[in-house]
Order: structure tokens, then sequence, then C-alpha cells
């Protein structure tokens, strides 16, 4: 007997359809699985061997060939168990066929018969859906993240039992349903609360800039400034995610498997802060079959880097082209996948080896050698993708005992909302452009025109600053932010001299 079951294997962020085609014959009892499988599907033949005998069904014993289509696509992961499992029961005619070309299965089994999650089902839902797929079976642990899709009846078991059941007897089992809006309103955001930052107003303003208009920030001050108590807080100002946003942001992290314990959708904006000691792969992605890195998972959100300067120079390398296209594509001898990397960029370091360069109360140990050294770990490209540089310095001593609690982060929020609206009214017209740091040259040109007196002050700081094309343009859309925290629909000429005080790090250059 022969029967095909469908299932999917994941590419780079999107899905493709893969058959299990199971076919049971007479000869010696043996499985054999062709169709590119890794290990863990080879793997897969002893563990639905053992599961369907603990589970009381009826191993067939004969011949079993599974074949996976197509061929010549590699197929990963524990997710080809239940339709392994399905396509054996089917082809030894313990279970009907008739729904098995209407659905599609993802699980992998335990030895007792229960399924346990499996990563990527959020994207395999998205397909099916276009496929025309009109069921899918998945692990309960899944069923929530996969109904997030509509078109698409989407059921979870927790057992093989129950999936025999469903085939078996479907009319008795409800689709699972599940209110996308209701669970983007469920956020789990901590609140780390800017009422906690003492002084420190002109790094608060930097953040409420970065935070409206989606500019990467890099904070520059001594060892216990606050700078990466700041940094921590932008989440907390961020507008919140939109339903195609979470859902953007619950396809990456579900294929990077961290939904597989969850299976709801990703409400909060990701604030993803990798180690100084991390690899190039990590942070971009990479791997053999290609897997997002942490530029990926920070898609929508933040990607906050402590200690700049302690990272490796060619890893900080691999984010220039990230951070100007605001994708990666990741190319490997038999595919090419691009994952999406829209993400705010957030950095702190110290002004030197030492720490305390240009500090009012500890000096600097540091030789101008080593100062220069020191810089050399951050290229000028690198720096030239960075809008606003700014100086943390340390806090006086009333100001740690005397000072009253800052602005909460809830009125800089709304603030920060009201901008983003403008510039999203301002962007009617341009699909795609969401936050004034993804403007090209054109849109510059268009939403960024400047009277004679700020065209000076820009011109007088190019020369005095030694800024490039990039930087200066840099310099327009931090303006254009400003003006719309402000309602202005023009730049001033305030807007423009204030979006030149954010570049400290050119001035200590």
């Amino acid at each position: 007997m022969l029967a095909r079951v469908w299932s999917a294997s994941i590419v780079g962020i999107d899905a493709v359809k893969v058959g299990v085609e199971a076919d049971v014959s007479g000869g010696l009892p043996k499985i054999v699985v062709v169709g590119l499988p890794d290990s863990a599907v080879q793997e897969a033949k002893e563990r639905v061997k053992a599961t369907l005998k603990n589970s009381g069904y009826g191993f067939p014993m004969r011949s079993i060939v599974i074949n996976l289509t197509p061929a010549d696509l590699r197929k990963e992961g524990p997710s080809f168990d239940l339709p392994i499992a399905i396509g054996i029961l089917a082809a030894s005619e313990q279970v009907s066929p008739d729904l098995l070309g209407d659905h599609l299965f993802l699980g992998e089994l335990s030895l007792d018969g229960s399924l346990r999650p499996v990563a990527g089902v959020l994207p395999i839902a998205a397909a099916a859906q276009k496929m025309g797929i009109s069921g899918l079976i998945v692990p309960a642990a899944n069923a929530t993240e996969a109904a997030l899709v509509k078109g698409i009846s989407v059921y979870g078991f927790e057992n093989i039992f129950a999936v025999t059941d469903f085939l078996n007897n479907p009319q008795v089992y409800s689709p699972v349903e599940v209110n996308g809006i209701q669970e983007l309103g469920k956020t789990r955001f901590p609140g780390l609360d800017l009422k906690d930052v003492k002084g420190q107003i002109h790094a608060r303003r930097a953040l409420e800039i970065a935070a409206a208009g989606g500019h990467n920030l890099i904070f520059v001050g001594p060892p216990g400034s606050g700078k990466t108590m700041l940094a921590r807080r932008l989440p907390g100002i961020l507008p919140p995610l939109t339903f195609d946003e979470a859902l953007d942001v619950t396809q990456i992290h579900s294929v990077a498997g961290l939904l597989k314990d969850k299976g709801m959708l990703v409400s909060d904006r990701p604030f993803r802060s990798p180690h100084h000691s991390a690899s190039g792969p990590s942070l971009v992605g990479g791997g053999s079959f290609p897997r997002p890195g942490e530029i990926s998972l920070a898609h929508r959100g933040v990607l906050f880097l402590d200690e700049l300067t302690e990272f490796k120079r060619d890893v900080l390398e691999f984010l220039r082209q990230p951070l100007e296209d605001g994708y990666v594509t990741i190319s490997r001898t038999r595919q090419s996948v691009m994952f999406p990397a829209q993400f705010t960029l957030v950095a702190s370091t110290n002004p030197c080896a030492c720490g305390y360069y240009g500090d009012s109360i500890q000096q600097c140990t540091c030789s101008p050698q080593k100062r220069e050294q020191y810089w050399a770990k951050l290229s000028g490209p690198l720096m030239d993708r960075i809008d606003l540089q700014v100086a943390v310095n340390r806090l006086k001593p009333e100001e740690i005992t005397r000072q009253a609690t800052g602005e909460e982060s809830e009125p800089v929020r709304v603030r920060v909302q009201r901008a983003r609206e403008m510039a999203t009214h301002r962007f009617e017209s341009e699909s795609g452009l969401r936050c004034n740091a993804q403007m090209l040259s054109g849109h510059i040109n268009q939403w960024c025109q400047l009277d004679d007196a700020s065209r000076n002050l820009l011109e007088m700081a190019i020369r005095k600053l030694g800024l490039s094309a990039r930087a200066s343009d840099r310099i327009l859309k931090v303006a254009r932010t400003i003006a719309d925290l402000s309602g202005d629909e023009s730049l001033k000429t305030n807007h423009v001299g204030e979006a030149v005080q954010y570049r400290t790090i050119d001035r200590m250059q």
C-alpha cells in the first residue's frame, strides 16, 4: 500500500511544502528514509517505530520506504515524526486516508505517543494558507501560534491517539480559534521606567529622538554614568507593535525556535543584547542551514551592544550592510536566504581604555596613541551609520543624593507615538517607510528642505567636523524627527542645530 501525507520544511523564514510518501510492501522488515533527510529525520524511523508499538498500533513487519519530496530539498528537524507515523498507519490501513490530501501535519513524537512542539509553525501555517491547504495538524503547544493565520483550520493535539481519532472521526473536533488583536494586547514588557534615571537630560532627550525616528544611537561616557540604564529603558518608550509587525516578529522567533514552549504572538518589541564575545554568524545569522541571528531577532525592535569597543572589529563590520538596507542575505553553496533586519541599534562604550577620558573627577591614564588605538576598533563607515552620538557625563554628588525622580516613560511614549503618527501620515504614499530613519535620498530632498540659515549652519558643521555625505543625511533625518516632536511641518535652524549636537564622537575626534 502507498500513502501520501503533506508536511513542510523551513527555508530561511519561508516554508516549502513537503510530501511524505510511505510505501509498505513485501520483503524483509526494514525502514528506509530517502529524500535528503538530515540526522534528526533519519532518527525519526526509530522514534516512530517505538512510538507506534508503545501506543498499541500494529507496526507492519515488512519493507517500508519513506520518500520525502521534493528530493533535492534538504529536510531537517523532528517535525517530520508525525507525518511519517501517519503515513505508515495510512499505508497499513489503520487510519482513514480521506483527509490526508487536505491537511498538513507537523510534530515531534515522544516514545509514549505524546506530541512535542516544533519550531517554525507560524510561517508554515502562512504558507499552507497560501497553498490552499484546508487544515493544519500540530502539537497542542503550537496551536495558538498557528491559529494566528486566518483562512486555515488549525487543530492542536496532545498525542497521536487524538490525531488518528480525528482522521477517523473528524466531525467531533473543532478548530482552534484565536483573536490576534486580543493576543497583541497581552503585553509582557517588564516595565523599566525612565523615572529611575536621575539627571542626564541630554541623554534622555536623545533617547526620545531615537524612539520617535527609529535612529541608531551610541552613548559614550565613563563607567557608572548610566549608559546601560538608559539604553535598557528604550523599549518602554517605543510605540506598540501593530498586528502586521507582530506577525513579522513572531514569524522570525518561530523559525528560531523561541516560541516552542510559548506558542503565542510576540506582543512586545524585541530587545536583544548579545555579549561582546558574540561571533559574526551569531550576530547576523548563518550556519550550514541558515538561521536568523541577533539582528533579525531584533527586527522591529532594539539591538543593544553594550561595551561596543570590546566587540571584535570584523564582527562589527558585519553590521554595515544590514544597518543600511534593513535586511541581511546569507549565501551558502546550496541556498541563499534573506532575513529581515530593521532594528534600532543602541550601543554604549567608554571614551577610552581606562574609561575616564574627559571625566571631571578621575584623571585619564591613557596616552593619546592608546586612545587612538581604542577608537580604531570602530571604523568610520560604521560610525557614519549611527545617527545620534551622545556624551553621558558622570552625575554630580548633589544630583545623586538630591535629584528627584525624572519624567516617567508614559508621557514620553505619548510624544513618541504622536511624532510617529506624523511621520506615518507623511509616508502614506511610500510603501515600506515606517519611520524617519528609513528615508532615502529622494525622501530627504522632499521632506527635509532647508532655508538659507539652516543650510549655512549645516555646511559649517560639515566643514568643521569633516562629515561625510551619509553623516550629513543622517543629521537631516534627525532634524526631521526633532521637528516632528515639536509638531513642525518644516525644518528650522534650531532643529538642525540640535541634530548637529548629537555628533559627539565627530567632535571628539
